[in-house]
Order: C-alpha cells, then sequence, then structure tokens
C-alpha cells in the first residue's frame, strides 16, 4: 500500500470560525504529509488546532481556506452526498466516546459501514482485522457487556473492515484507564505494522504520542516542528518547549 504517495496530504489548510470581532483563526496556512501505512500522531497545547487539522483531513469540516487531498482524490468541490459516499469507504473513525449501537452485537457494529454502503465483507479480511484485534471471542456481545478497551477495540475493526485509506483517530484512549488505553494504543500500532493502515492520531498523552512513529506539532493553529522515532520524553520536552513559546 505504501507507494510513496502520502496517504492524506493538506496544503495552506487555514480555518476561520466567525466574524468580526468574534472571528477565530484556529487553522492558519498549514501544509503537511502523512505517510501511508504509517502511524502518525498530532499533538500541541489546547487550542492549538489539532481536532480542527484532523476534522478537515476526514472531509468531517470544509477549510476556509487551502485543500486535502486523501486517497489520491481532492476533497474540495465534492458535494454533500460525494462526500459522505467517499468517507464511508476511505476514511475510518475512532473516536474517544467510541460510537457503538447499544443495541447491536460487536459484529453488527463492526459491520456496519459495510451496511451502509451496501458491501460485502471479504471473509479473508474479516478474519485478519477480528483475529489481530483478538475480537473473536466478543462478537456476539453488547457494548454494554465489554469492557472500555473491547469496545474501543471493536470501533477500530468498524474503522478498518472498510479497508480504509486513512484511519483518524482523535483521542482514542481519552475514555480509557491505563492499561486499556495502552492495549488499543498497541493495536493501532499493529494495524499499521500487519495489516498496512495508515493512521492519523490526535492525543494530549506525552505516553500514547510515543506509540507513533512520527509526531506533527501545532501551536497556535500552525506547524511548530516534528519529532521522528519519539519517545515519552522526546514529546514531554517539546511540549514544554512550545507550551514556554506559547505563553512568552
Amino acid at each position: 500500500m505504501d507507494s510513496g504517495k502520502p496517504a492524506v496530504a493538506a496544503r495552506g489548510l487555514t480555518r476561520v470560525y466567525g466574524m468580526g470581532e468574534a472571528q477565530v483563526t484556529a487553522l492558519a496556512d498549514v501544509s503537511v504529509d502523512f505517510a501511508a501505512a504509517r502511524f502518525t500522531a498530532i499533538m500541541g497545547p489546547s487550542g492549538s488546532g489539532k481536532s480542527t487539522l484532523l476534522n478537515l483531513m476526514a472531509g468531517l469540516d470544509t477549510p476556509t481556506a487551502g485543500s486535502v487531498q486523501l486517497g489520491g482524490k481532492e476533497l474540495a468541490g465534492m458535494s454533500d452526498n460525494e462526500l459522505t459516499a467517499w468517507r464511508r469507504t476511505h476514511v475510518g473513525f475512532v473516536f474517544q466516546a467510541f460510537n457503538l449501537l447499544p443495541m447491536l452485537t460487536a459484529e453488527q457494529n463492526i459491520r456496519l459501514p459495510l451496511d451502509l454502503a451496501g458491501d460485502r465483507v471479504d471473509p479473508e479480511w474479516w478474519d485478519e482485522v477480528v483475529g489481530t484485534l483478538g475480537l473473536g471471542d466478543r462478537l456476539s456481545h453488547r457494548p454494554s457487556e465489554m469492557s472500555g478497551g473491547q469496545r474501543q477495540r471493536v470501533a477500530l475493526a468498524r474503522g478498518l473492515i472498510t479497508r480504509p485509506d486513512v484511519i483518524f483517530a482523535d483521542e482514542p484512549t481519552g475514555n480509557l484507564d491505563t492499561r486499556s488505553g495502552f492495549e488499543v494504543l498497541s493495536f493501532l500500532r499493529q494495524s499499521v505494522r500487519e495489516l498496512n493502515q495508515s493512521v492519523v492520531m490526535v492525543t494530549h498523552d506525552p505516553a500514547a504520542a510515543a506509540y507513533a512513529q512520527r509526531v506533527v506539532l501545532l501551536a497556535d493553529g500552525r506547524l511548530a516542528g516534528e519529532i521522528l522515532h519519539p519517545t515519552k520524553d522526546s514529546v514531554l520536552s517539546a511540549l514544554d518547549e512550545l507550551t514556554t513559546v506559547v505563553a512568552a
């Protein structure tokens, strides 16, 4: 899958909310590539534009200026219906709230994107995703019958099942205890290594970011650097520097 082209590319992304004195620039002229078959984290101080960047790249929000290419296709100019159909098959989402339907079993929740698109399950891919995430004995369980870590793994499987170009994860460990959080992060890293998936994750947790292969740093809505092969200490140091600069 990694052909040398980025899984998602942002060019000059700007997002302004409000008008007049209430106008806020959440993102300002950001250009950045996210490599295919890699695990990248986005970090920065509160209000730095992390979630805004993620939402724009995932097609959940529309930029004031700039462009996004995802899976080799320009998102600008798509109608709402076209964008919805494109997201359904090319983008996977994993959010901290899980967003599982409580009346459905784990299996039904995982299959939901395929059912909505009218697509069939690829049996080999199903076995690979379910097996990699260790969900084989949980498929008949409803969300209320599973732990937080298990529910997040179901959400991850749902995000993977359509073979999307990119998995976007927004604070995927935010509602989990430490053990469950690290379990999910390990599976995210495993999906990159073994399933050749591309993952872009927003997190505020330096320990979580250390699971990624690269960290992209934001401050005041602008790119502020990157960390390759991050560790918890290197991320903490970089965030301390950013916070000092922003405070100054």
